[in-house]
């Protein structure tokens, strides 16, 4: 693996518009959290280059829609390649800028990855139909053409995932996209940008605009004529604001939002196998995840074992800067982040909630948070109505199945959800019944490629990967036949 010096020195950091890097009046800094340094500068982009991208987007788009599906999967076969080939690179990259432990981060650029790989093999199966009309009286054919230029605003916290999880879809379908990535996480989407020139990409195909002012990047791009689609990854408020925005012109949207998960464990569950699936749940990315379970309602025979297990996982893990080897918890993202977390843990405990381990800031240099567990979380406490996004469980108790579904319903989103029985019937009938779009039976991770992932409720619109992930950047046309 190279150092973090080389690699950083090598970087493209202009915006990618028209196939090729860009330089700006102005740069803003990318920080380690680790550190609280700055890691380097980055082209910093203007409503006038998010012009320039979407123009460019709008001139590419008929050719690349006409492009053969095959060899847009080829060229998306190709970039999972360069991907993979750079893995050690995009890992690191990310460990650095989002401060995740490199094993994790490893695991994204599989992840991730695997994004371009199978959007490569659903391009070429976007299937329309033909029928005789039932009347007699014609025939109905129907087809799916590309929506068009699109709009992909992605987050900080799975800077290379939730990158692919867009792009690669809306490519497959025949769409362009400009990417307006995360502040605090443009590294990772140059690169990939990079990655995509280098994969033989036709230029205007995608563009990738970092910027310190999203709001003067991105409002004008909503009243433009050209732009016909945003796809959007991030928190409800923000998202709220967009599909207003995206209402003036009946854009098309898919909008992944905020979450609140519910982690459920009913009195006859593996308590073992359930404290497993915590750990999975909870600290997969610091708890820095919109599927991270939050709120741990525990049926109250089993809550004590539950609760001291739990404890002695979370108090065992290792912290530090995720670059150093047996580190398991790295820096939260910024300092405004951890005083959230912190505020949060600050009124459970103010409210009556109990520390059973952590609680605490970690002294010194980087934004790093105690893994956490709270024992006894009132009702009214904050953190069960909002998404903590960091290394805290709070834990209550409930008595029966009803009450558990009610408590597990009891919010305004809908993202994920987790149950633990060894009840098979219990287990179909809970997640039947559980608001949500996503539901981890006896498993803390659910994120698949293979698989739909969305919510309900204030928790979005529209789903990503699956064969219903590139649905979203396709337009049914119906052609009435004599």
């Amino acid at each position: 693996m190279r150092e973090a010096a080389e690699l950083l020195a090598t970087l493209p950091t202009g915006l990618w518009i028209g196939g090729h890097q860009t330089a700006t009046e102005h740069t803003f800094p990318v920080y380690n959290p680790a550190t609280g340094q700055v890691l380097t500068e980055v082209a910093d982009a203007t409503a006038g280059h998010g012009a320039r991208a979407l123009a460019a987007a709008a001139e590419a788009q008929a050719g690349w829609a006409a492009t053969p599906s095959r060899t847009r999967a080829e060229i998306l076969r190709r970039a999972w390649e360069l991907v993979m080939a750079r893995r050690d690179d995009f890992a690191l990259l990310m460990t650095l800028e989002m401060g995740k432990p490199l094993a994790e981060s490893h695991g994204e650029v599989t992840y991730g990855g695997e994004f371009l790989r199978w959007f490569a093999e659903e391009a070429v199966r976007v299937h329309g139909r033909y029928t005789h009309s039932p009347s007699g009286g014609g025939r109905i054919l129907v087809t799916k053409q590309p929506v068009g230029p699109t709009l992909a605003i992605t987050p900080w916290n799975f800077p290379l995932a939730m990158g692919t999880r867009k792009i690669a879809p809306a490519l497959a379908a025949g769409c362009t996209m400009v990417v307006k990535p995360a502040a605090e996480t443009p590294l990772t989407m140059l690169l990939l940008g990079q990655v995509f020139a280098d994969a033989g990409l036709p230029p205007g195909v995608l563009s990738i605009l970092p910027t310190s002012r999203a709001a003067a990047l991105t409002d004008p791009m909503f009243t433009d004529e050209r732009l016909r689609k945003v796809t959007f990854t991030g928190s409800t408020a923000v998202g709220k604001t967009l599909l207003a925005q995206s209402a003036s012109r009946v854009l098309r949207v898919s909008m992944e939002l905020g979450g609140n998960a519910p982690f459920v464990v009913f009195a006859d569950a593996d308590i073992d196998a359930a404290v497993d699936g915590a750990m999975a749940a909870k600290m997969r990315n610091m708890g820095e995840a919109c599927t991270a379970a939050n709120r741990f309602h525990v049926d109250n025979s089993v809550r004590a074992e539950f609760t001291a297990a739990l404890s002695e996982r979370m108090r065992a893990l290792q912290i530090g800067p995720g670059h150093l080897d047996g580190v398991q918890v790295g820096p939260l993202i910024s300092e405004r982040q951890r005083d959230t977390v912190a505020e949060l843990v600050r009124d459970a405990t103010d409210k009556g909630a109990r520390v059973t381990t952590g609680g605490s800031r970690v002294a010194g240099d980087g934004y790093f948070y105690e893994p956490t567990v709270l024992a006894d979380v009132p009702a009214d406490a904050r953190i069960l109505r909002e998404e903590v996004f960091g290394p805290v469980a709070a834990i209550t108790g409930f008595d029966g199945e009803a009450a558990g579904i009610a408590a597990a319903n009891a919010t305004e989103y809908g993202l994920a959800a987790y149950i633990y029985t060894t009840d098979l019937d219990r287990a179909l009938r809970v997640a039947e019944a559980l608001e949500s779009g996503m539901v981890g039976v006896n498993r803390g991770i659910v994120s698949d490629v293979a698989a739909p992932f969305g919510g309900v409720k204030e928790s979005g619109l529209g789903r990503e990967a699956g064969t219903e992930g590139i649905e979203e950047y396709l337009e049914t046309k119906y052609i009435a036949l004599p």
